[in-house]
């Protein structure tokens, strides 16, 4: 597929789970395709980064599920920092980073809830009392959180190879969490840096880096550095000079963000890349 035919798929109003970890292996060349649609009040469910910074600047947030919202070197996403302190996203619901992790496995078992400890003591009980307890049945009688499912219609993820079946690698450290956004999704669409023959995705890769099954995906796009600015290791790091640029730009004055918008997100994205590759000769 292409990106704009993912995001031709998409409604308004849809509940769409976005992979990667903060800044660490987004699909941002699917959400700056959101960027460009007339898409609107949408549910995130995000370990957020840029893609919630992006989505929440331009008003295409209903509802947001998080854990956090943060770049790693910039400790919190500027442009969700202004959402916050606006108000402009009508619903938040912040979690646990465990028990986000454990309402998208509820979500994959297509189980309404499933109990965890994380949360027991904390103020997200007490932010949102609509989290519920429940006790255990067994002789313990242990008090548990009933951690509520994160349903979603639509998955995005970003991977670093994939075949055009939707069986997708991934090459780095850390998996973090696509394969439960993908199972816990109606529809899961892989974006990658690279689509090869599915003999080639294990050469001199451990059939355990499988991520991600043609049985969990609707499409596949190839994307060269689609996740740029966060991270897509070994294929290319995080791009800090053009994040401190975001980032100054998005915490700077309405006419800084519009002339970044300008440069950056307001064309395709080839235009997108061509404008990166410029800034990145600027910066040599």
């Amino acid at each position: 597929m292409t990106i704009d035919e993912v995001v031709g798929e998409l409604k308004d109003g849809m509940t769409i789970g976005i992979g990667g970890w903060g800044p660490r292996r987004k699909p941002m060349a699917l959400v700056r395709a959101i960027l460009r649609s007339d898409l609107t009040d949408l549910t995130i469910v995000s370990w957020g980064g840029a893609d919630v910074g992006l989505l929440a600047r331009a008003g295409k947030i209903r509802k947001l599920v998080f854990a956090f919202v943060s770049l790693d070197s910039v400790p919190l996403e500027p442009n969700f920092q202004r959402a916050r302190q606006d108000g402009t996203i009508p619903e938040l619901v912040e979690l646990d980073e465990g028990m986000f992790q454990t309402g998208l496995r509820a979500a994959a078992q297509r189980l309404p809830f499933l109990p965890m400890r994380a949360g027991l003591g904390s103020d997200v009980l007490v932010n949102q009392p609509w989290i519920r307890t429940v006790t255990s049945p067994y002789d313990d009688g242990e008090e548990l959180v009933a951690v509520p499912a994160l349903p979603l219609d639509v998955a995005l993820v970003h991977l670093n190879r994939a075949d055009q079946h939707g069986n997708a690698t991934y090459l780095g450290p850390d998996p973090y969490f696509d394969d439960l956004f993908c199972m816990a999704a109606d529809r899961a669409y892989v974006s990658c840096e690279q689509v090869v023959d599915t003999a080639g995705l294990t050469v001199d890769v451990p059939v355990q880096r499988l991520l991600i099954s043609r049985m969990m995906v609707s499409g596949v796009v190839e994307t060269p550095n689609g996740a740029h600015f966060t991270t897509c290791t070994p294929d290319y790091e995080r791009d800090e000079k053009f994040q401190r640029a975001y980032a100054a730009a998005a915490s700077g004055s309405d006419e800084d963000w519009a002339a970044f918008r300008g440069r950056f997100l307001e064309g395709d994205e080839a235009a997108y890349q061509s404008a990166v590759q410029a800034f990145g000769e600027e910066q040599a």
